[in-house]
């Protein structure tokens, strides 16, 4: 467990946290390795580009940056924009991919240029939903020009619809071996995030799929041209199938050719790339830092000023363009990185990898490659993501799908624009405003902030509350001062948008985490196409909202036992995050609350449904659980507690060296045996669980439990409870605070 000291800054820092920063390199460099080399081949250039892509984005990037936590290097969701700008710049010369590397120069010092000009939040104002759809068009884009390389296919299409036509006309041609190496990866890609073992997810699970592969290799001596039969048919099988690499990373280099600069395409090429990997720079960084179990915040300026730079480095010695990558990033988070160094040891590792193994990289198919990368491509536009949009309002997945046409039938810039300007005539049809009017109550001065006598706060947004307006929200907010209570009362507005609300929810999280406390109110008489709480919203008449059949249980169960319920979200969830299991789990609200006291042992707790991401972003999936806060008034040891499965107890001892470790009760092997028990302080811990404390938990059902130093989180599933459990729930809180308040 962390106490969540700041950890220093300067050389003291960089010496101070060496060990946890280099430790979590390690494991972001085991991810890096095989999705740099996929992702430069899936962008139509050679593999050696997205390792130099990787190692400038941590050598080049860290010291120019404002992140703390986040990676930076080569990501999927520049394919589609590489590729494209492959297919426009072609000329047959064979210089196409240099032509490229010079709008990429370009590109990374326009966005140089961004961040000097304080631009960082531009990505702010395209709407959320047109941002998502563009992340499913380029997870289309990947699927269908991977899934070919996948089953050993030569497809004849330059076009997305295209290739996915082709795949089931060309299904007959099959290869078996390279279908049979990226199915085994495709299934492991899918299987090892779900073992329960912590041996398996510090090696990531693409880092397995390679392994694999190179023994499929030699078991059909890819190394030789020859062909096998199968089902009655010859197929090839040689080294034009295997990844290759230069043996030395110079040879590797390949240099800009500004010639076409004067070509209307060079500049789209230009614009696409800029746009493309700035939104997910500053999204990314953004996602990031919800992670941070120190609550640090990213200078976006000074983001995209350090991966501009690194950009257009990259681009002049052959590699791609650079952004702030998620999964890398939680990766690191999440193996207890303290300081933006990891980013820096992570690159120094890949030019040690790319030395060192720079034999084994060339015995890898390249179907091992295509595999993650389909995986990835399916991620992003998979039947869940339709769903999560569609869980936020059917207006939204019509905006997503509307940009995911245009994306496929034009290109990534258009897709932007166009799926923009048909969320902006929506948004005018929705709230029954002339257009004039629309974008006067967008723009309008109204929205105001100002202070009450006693130093708080108070935000009224009036009108158009929709992206347009998130820029002048923005520079009002700048001027706070924290540690207030701050009110943002949208009583006033006509419509709120997804993005503007998820920016308001953005706002929170920051300013809580600078000691202040946010209240927004005004949305009740405003009515919606979901119940998800950022979905957009409409003031159109006087709406009260009803209870479901679950709220109305629990109303009554408040009513019995005089507790107090409140059905309404609570989006202050600040007390929630001194708890280890939602430091790098972003909450975004808590509702149906139940609220009671134990007098007996002057113990106050609380019940409530808190919906929570698990990841972040575009990979991030929600959640939703009831969780009990059990305030017990009196100082307790800090731990964590929850049931230990076989593998985590084999792997314990190595996993002692990176921070983590089981605390054992040799005297209780039955609950040692049962229970994972972590944090710092073992002596107190070990007091703190008496004899009779461990024979509760051994003869009760295993929650998971969570101290802070003065409260317990607990919970059982990641789901709903029922209103017979959320009984069972209090009686069991109940019984534990008299235990624990009688151990003396």
């Amino acid at each position: 467990m962390n106490e969540h000291k700041l950890p220093e800054k300067g050389w003291k820092g960089i010496v101070g946290n060496f060990r946890s920063d280099f430790l979590a390199a390690i494991s972001v460099s085991l991810v890096a390795l095989p999705l740099g080399l996929g992702i430069a081949a899936a962008s139509g250039a050679p593999p050696i580009s997205g390792l130099i892509s990787a190692i400038i984005g941590g050598i080049v990037t860290t010291p120019l940056r404002g992140s703390h936590l986040a990676i930076n290097g080569p990501a999927a969701g520049l394919i589609a924009v590489i590729l494209s700008s492959i297919y426009s710049l072609d000329d047959g010369s064979g210089q196409t991919l240099n032509y490229v590397l010079a709008a990429i120069c370009i590109a990374g010092l326009i966005q140089f240029l961004l961040g000097i000009l304080k631009l960082g939040r531009i990505a702010e104002i395209i709407p959320s939903s047109v941002i998502q759809g563009i992340m499913v068009a380029i997870g289309i884009i990947i699927f269908s020009t991977q899934i070919h390389i996948a089953l050993g296919l030569q497809p004849e299409g330059r076009n997305t619809i295209a290739l996915l036509k082709e795949v089931f006309t060309q299904i007959s041609n099959i290869h078996p071996v390279i279908f049979g190496i990226s199915l085994v990866g495709i299934i492991i890609l899918i299987v090892v995030p779900k073992i329960q073992s912590r041996l398996f997810h510090y090696f990531p699970a693409s880092l397995w799929v390679l392994v694999v592969s190179v023994i499929a290799a030699y078991l059909f001596n890819f190394f030789e041209a020859h062909t096998i039969e199968f089902g009655g048919r010859s197929y090839e099988i040689g080294p034009h199938q295997l990844i290759s690499i230069p043996e030395n990373l110079w040879d590797a280099i390949m240099y800009p050719d500004f010639s076409r600069i004067n070509d209307y395409r060079f500049w789209m090429a230009v614009i696409s790339i800029t746009l493309i990997a700035s939104i997910q720079t500053l999204a990314m960084a953004k996602a990031v830092d919800k992670l941070d179990p120190y609550k640090r915040k990213s200078d976006l300026n000074k983001d995209l000023m350090g991966v501009g730079i690194a950009t257009a480095a990259s681009g002049a010695i052959g590699g791609l363009p650079i952004i702030t990558v998620i999964v890398r990033s939680s990766v690191n988070v999440s193996n207890n990185a303290k300081t933006k160094w990891s980013n820096f040891y992570h690159g120094a590792l890949i030019i040690l990898f790319v030395f060192l193994l720079a034999p084994v990289i060339q015995k890898i198919p390249m179907a091992a490659l295509a595999s993650i990368l389909v995986y990835i491509g399916f991620r992003l536009a998979s039947p869940s993501t339709f769903r999560k949009i569609y869980d936020m309002g059917i207006e939204q997945l019509i905006f997503m799908v509307v940009t995911i046409v245009i994306t496929l039938y034009s290109d990534l810039l258009w897709g932007i624009i166009g799926g923009t300007l048909f969320t902006l005539l929506v948004h005018i049809l929705l709230s029954r405003m002339p257009i004039g009017l629309f974008f006067k109550e967008s723009f309008a001065s109204k929205t105001q902030l100002s202070q009450t006598s006693n130093g708080d706060y108070k935000l009224q947004v009036e009108g158009i509350a929709s992206f347009l307006k998130i820029p002048m929200v923005v520079k009002l907010t700048n001027n706070m001062v924290s540690a207030r209570v701050v009110n943002i009362d949208l009583s006033k507005t006509r419509l709120v948008g997804l993005t503007f609300m998820e920016h308001l929810l953005d706002f929170m999280k920051m300013y809580e985490g600078g000691g202040g406390q946010v209240e927004i109110t005004g949305l009740d008489a405003h009515v919606s196409s979901s119940i998800n709480k950022r979905a957009l919203k409409i003031s159109l008449s006087n709406a009260e909202s009803k209870l479901s059949p679950r709220q109305v249980r629990l109303r009554n169960l408040a009513k019995v036992n005089n507790y107090q319920f409140t059905s309404q979200v609570d989006w202050n969830t600040s007390y929630l995050k001194n708890f280890h299991f939602f430091e790098i789990r972003p909450i975004e609200h808590k509702s149906n609350c139940l609220k009671g006291s134990h007098s007996d042992f002057d113990v106050e707790w609380e019940i409530s449904d808190v919906t929570f991401s698990e990841g972040a972003a575009f990979t991030a999936e929600v959640f939703n659980t009831t969780v009990m806060v059990l305030k017990l008034n009196n100082s307790i040891p800090v731990f964590s507690m929850e049931k230990e499965g076989v593998f985590e107890k084999l792997f314990d001892r190595v996993l002692a060296f990176t921070g983590y470790e089981d605390i054992d009760f040799k005297m209780y092997p039955e609950f040692s045996n049962k229970f994972l028990i972590m944090g710092n302080n073992e002596e107190e811990i070990k007091s703190f669980f008496t004899e009779k404390i461990i024979r509760f938990f051994e003869s009760q059902q295993v929650f998971h439990i969570e101290s802070n130093g003065e409260a317990l989180l607990i919970f059982e599933k990641v789901k709903l409870a029922r209103t017979d459990e959320s009984i069972q729930l209090i009686e069991y809180g109940k019984r534990l605070a008299e235990l624990i308040l009688k151990r003396g």
